[in-house]
């Protein structure tokens, strides 16, 4: 039985995707720090910004990409995860994947961001956002209102609550955060947190299947919770820094290219 390749399309691809126009190729990652995924997605970002493909235009298939890129299915999904976070393509269900309109105007952004997501670069922005969210954490536990206390402390019961539901962990995570930069009423502390947590988004649901992780942020965001209580900003800002030194690991081992 032979092997199928781009040069003989999938049953759901159409001419908008077919494999001469796409012109993709055989990739093998370089540099120490760049992943198959983070590969994978530089060269469809390179195919995206050329004249292969126009706004609208379907992506060849999953299973065609990996097999003529040389890499496994996974590398090409979290590189098209990766694409759909930043808006340069759009998932529809049962259809397939796109090439969004108005993307000439995205992509300058996304490459000065230098994403997708090598090791280096994870690990800087992570940094980033451990400055911010420690100031956060230290604005919150200032300036919290009795009820505004309570709301935190009763997002990291939700969190509980959710340990072995995914998507309402998840849920639960991204609200602990953000209602914390509100509590701190700095607005552009939470707009570049909210960024920040968009861009490293494919990495932070990789780790809603391990439940060492899960617990650890909870136990973590409790401590948070409990300083900004108390109105103890030095407390609250070490019990962030504690928590973004776990998170940052975890982004670099899950970063890490596989031996």
């Amino acid at each position: 039985m032979t092997t199928p390749s781009l040069h003989a399309a999938e049953p759901s691809d159409d001419d908008s995707a077919s494999p001469a126009r796409f012109g993709a190729r055989r990739i093998v990652p370089t540099g120490l720090n760049r992943s198959p995924s983070s590969a994978v997605a530089h060269r469809l970002l390179d195919l995206l910004l050329g004249e292969s493909m126009r706004p609208g235009d379907r992506l060849p298939g999953e299973r065609a990409l990996a097999e003529e890129l040389g890499v496994g299915r996974s590398a090409v999904r979290e590189a098209i995860s990766a694409l759909e976070v930043l808006g340069v393509v759009e998932t529809r269900a049962g259809s397939g994947t796109y090439l969004r309109s108005g993307t000439s105007e995205l992509l300058p952004s996304t490459l000065s961001w230098s994403l997708l997501m090598d090791q280096e670069r994870t690990a800087e922005l992570s940094v980033v956002r451990g400055a911010l969210e420690r100031s956060a954490a230290q604005l919150a536990a200032l300036t919290a209102t009795a009820e505004q206390k309570a709301e935190l402390t009763g997002i990291v019961e939700d969190q509980r609550a959710a340990a072995d539901d995914p998507e309402g962990y998840v849920a639960a995570d991204v609200a602990f955060h953000r209602v914390l930069a509100q509590i701190g009423g700095n607005a552009l502390v939470g707009e570049l947190l909210a960024t920040t947590r968009t861009l490293l988004r494919v990495w932070f649901e990789r780790s809603v299947d391990n439940r060492e992780d899960i617990d650890r942020a909870i136990l973590e965001h409790g401590m948070i919770a409990e300083a900004v209580a108390a109105g103890d900003a030095a407390a609250a800002g070490m019990a962030m820094e504690q928590h973004m030194a776990t998170a940052a690991e975890r982004l670099l081992r899950d970063t890490t290219p596989s031996a």
